[in-house]
């Protein structure tokens, strides 16, 4: 598994994140522009110019226990505004290590009209059938006030050289 290589181990004795018992990730549109069969890749930074970007986080069930193997299907726009329909520049699909973990490599997509910055997921547990579509938004993003689909829940957070984000499957 492609994201078990890339993705950080939990350190020894440090604990989860932060997650609340039965409170799973919100529901989003796919939109317009998702492409299924993306390919297994965690770095998109070939695909496009634009400022690098990480976004890093973990999987966990609603028990708020990691999710080992959870399968991640991202894709955004370019630094442009636009998304690659024909193909699948910025778009990648990666499994979660054995503590949940995840790591996407990629560029700040752009704000295009009516949209605040966002990056797109599907996410499923790996025995699971049930699939969560969402999109993660930018802290501090000007388009976040004006994005009827902008949820303040759905906000990564800043760390040192990142964006973080956890995501909470449902049952």
């Amino acid at each position: 598994m492609l994201a078990a290589a890339s993705a950080p181990a939990l350190a020894q004795g440090a604990k989860p994140p932060a997650c609340t018992p039965g409170r799973v990730t919100p529901a989003q549109t796919e939109g317009p522009f998702y492409s299924a069969r993306a390919p297994l890749k965690a770095n998109f930074r070939g695909d496009a110019k634009g400022e690098p970007l990480v976004l890093e986080g973990v999987v966990l069930g609603p028990d708020c226990r990691p999710v080992a193997g959870a399968w991640l299907d991202f894709w955004h726009a370019d630094a442009q505004g636009a998304y690659d329909n024909s193909g699948y520049r910025l778009r990648g699909h990666q499994f979660a290590d054995a503590d949940g973990r995840y790591r996407l490599e990629t560029i700040v997509p752009a704000l295009y009209p009516g949209r605040a910055r966002h990056i797109h997921v599907k996410l499923r547990a790996p025995k699971g059938d049930r699939v969560l579509t969402t999109q993660v938004y930018f802290p501090d993003d000007p388009g976040n006030a004006r994005d009827g689909l902008y949820r303040p829940e759905l906000v990564a957070r800043r760390t040192p050289g990142a964006l973080a984000f956890d995501f909470v499957l449902g049952g």
